[in-house]
């Protein structure tokens, strides 16, 4: 045998060698500079856990521009990703949402919108003609018997609709990540929320839709800090709104809890504002006994309200209009619109959030506790210091930007470490002497200037509440109900499902001027230059052989 023949004979032996221990060996390497194609530890664990079945139906296919078609190749690649670790659990399928007669289309929409996912009409420019497209950029999860929406389209809206979309190709892990944990997970193994109550007159319908939003996902519980013995058997502790003061025993069980390593969530208001005329409010300061504890831990809230020229709308009569008063919708700067985060999986491409009567928080020197501000105002803002009367003629005046100077104020700060209890040098009697701790577990706190950041408001037409962070003026949608789920997320539950929304894949735009000035010259290349390689690489590999076989 020839060594011609005893090359390719074991060449061929490779080839059927390796084929085999392929059938019994998988794996596959990401050479992916942002490991794009690499899912997170919290989501593969959920998927290589999932007890029955679960399916999904994406609905983002079909004739799609080239953002939104990069987009539906992301939840192509992803869901792929899900198949290989959750195996023979999870089957998908792609539906054109538009595919089908006109009563299937309508009845597909319909059920579609019931989920939370509506349509979109898309606007394109292609080639110069204006395209018009319906389309549905989302998916809907199924497990036994149960069904959700998840919205794919995610991200900030005031980001370019390029850089959204990037957003949402970041995203599309922890959407569906977050959806099938929301399913599957069994009785028993849901996280516990503590809901401190007694300590506002906030009605309880306007904290309906965040509440039953929590329920979803988390067993909720209320705590009584009036009752004897300490906080215990819950996961994290909402404190939302509160109005009334917190006694030295309500401040102790809360100190100790964090201490012994809980989780906490405050949402607090610096001054309390108050209607005394058609004409303002007055804002004084709420004292809730709260300040030593924070300033313990490395924060305080300072009595003061801001006015930031980012910021919502409020209806007001400016006038008549013939013999009718002239309402109209003007800016009231007393409700800033915050869109500028930290570095946080919390606030990760999130979208704008709403405030009203908002204060500062300062950061103080705390051993041990590694603090992020998470939430800020815009760079034009005035403070005032309470109390002071907010009048609104205020908004019937052109704002002066000369006046608003007060810089980027941090209005949200996220604390994290080892906590040390506020009565570490004190003397206690022996009842609470005997379980208390100085300094123990690493610990989180979450505090937030603001209150309203979490109450809803209501339809008083239909009395009926409204979505958490929905501004029923301008009609516009904003994420601080996202913003407290992921944050409850992110406290419980750090290493989970939660790290896939740090993820980042870097966009990288080409110049549309230039591809509108070289498309035919690149068109050409592309279709050419392949041919004349071939042509090329033939031409040589004929004039090798005939000098190597010319004798």
């Amino acid at each position: 045998m020839s060594s011609t023949a005893k090359r390719f004979l074991l060449f061929g032996l490779g080839l059927l060698l390796l084929n085999a221990l392929s059938a019994f060996v998988y794996t596959r390497i990401d050479l992916t500079e942002d490991k794009r194609y690499t899912l997170s530890g919290g989501t593969q664990q959920l998927l290589g856990t999932l007890p029955a079945r679960v399916h999904v139906d994406v609905f983002l296919t079909g004739t799609l521009p080239p953002g939104f078609k990069r987009l539906e190749t992301a939840v192509r690649e992803t869901l792929s990703e899900f198949e290989t670790e959750a195996g023979s659990n999870l089957s998908l399928r792609f539906v054109d949402p538009i595919s089908g007669t006109s009563n299937e289309q309508l009845e597909r929409l319909e059920r579609l919108a019931k989920l939370g996912l509506q349509p979109t009409n898309l606007f394109a420019n292609q080639g110069g003609t204006r395209t018009e497209q319906l389309i549905v950029p989302g998916a809907v999860i199924s497990y036994e018997g149960k069904e959700v929406g998840v919205l794919l389209l995610k991200g900030n809206k005031a980001a370019t609709p390029a850089e959204q979309l990037n957003q949402s190709y970041e995203g599309v892990e922890y959407q569906l990540a977050a959806a099938i944990r929301r399913l599957t997970q069994p009785e028993g193994s849901r996280r516990r929320v503590g809901l401190v109550f007694g300590h506002t007159q906030v009605p309880p319908e306007r904290f309906s839709d965040l509440l039953a939003s929590i329920q979803e996902q988390y067993d909720l519980f209320f705590v009584d800090l009036k009752k004897p013995g300490p906080v215990e058997g819950v996961d994290a502790l909402l404190v939302l709104k509160p109005d009334q003061p917190f006694s030295e025993g309500d401040v102790f069980k809360i100190d100790q809890y964090v201490v012994r390593g809980g989780k906490a969530l405050f949402f607090v208001d610096g001054q309390r504002v108050d209607s005394v005329s058609a004409g303002g409010s007055y804002a004084q300061p709420l004292p809730l006994g709260l300040d030593d504890l924070f300033f313990n831990w490395g924060a305080r809230i300072n009595r003061n309200v801001v006015k930031d020229l980012t910021s919502g709308q409020i209806p007001l009569n400016v006038g008549t209009l013939g013999d009718k008063p002239n309402v109209q919708l003007v800016p009231w700067h007393f409700y800033p619109v915050l869109n500028s985060f930290g570095n946080s999986p919390i606030t990760r491409n999130m979208d704008a959030l709403y405030s009203r009567f908002l204060s500062t928080i300062d950061t103080v020197r705390a051993r041990g506790i590694q603090k992020t501000a998470l939430l800020k105002t815009s760079p034009y803002t005035t403070v005032l210091n309470v109390p002071t009367l907010i009048s609104y003629n205020e908004a019937r005046q052109q704002p002066d930007p000369a006046t608003y100077t007060g810089g980027v104020r941090m209005v949200g700060v996220l604390l994290e470490g080892q906590f040390t209890s506020l009565y570490a040098n004190q003397l206690l009697p022996d009842s609470l002497a005997q379980r208390f701790k100085a300094k123990a577990e690493v610990g989180k706190v979450l505090i937030c200037a603001d209150g309203d950041l979490v109450v809803n408001d209501v339809d008083y037409k239909r009395k009926a509440p409204l979505p958490l962070g929905y501004d029923r003026f301008s009609g516009n949608q904003f994420a601080n109900k996202e913003f407290v789920l992921n944050a409850i997320d992110y406290l419980t539950d750090p290493d989970g499902v939660i790290v896939a929304r740090t993820k980042e894949v870097p966009l990288r735009p080409l110049n549309a001027v230039k591809i509108g000035q070289e498309r035919t010259w690149w068109q050409a290349i592309n279709v050419l230059l392949p041919l004349a390689l071939v042509a090329i690489s033939g031409l040589v590999w004929q004039l090798i052989r005939r000098h190597r076989y010319a004798g």
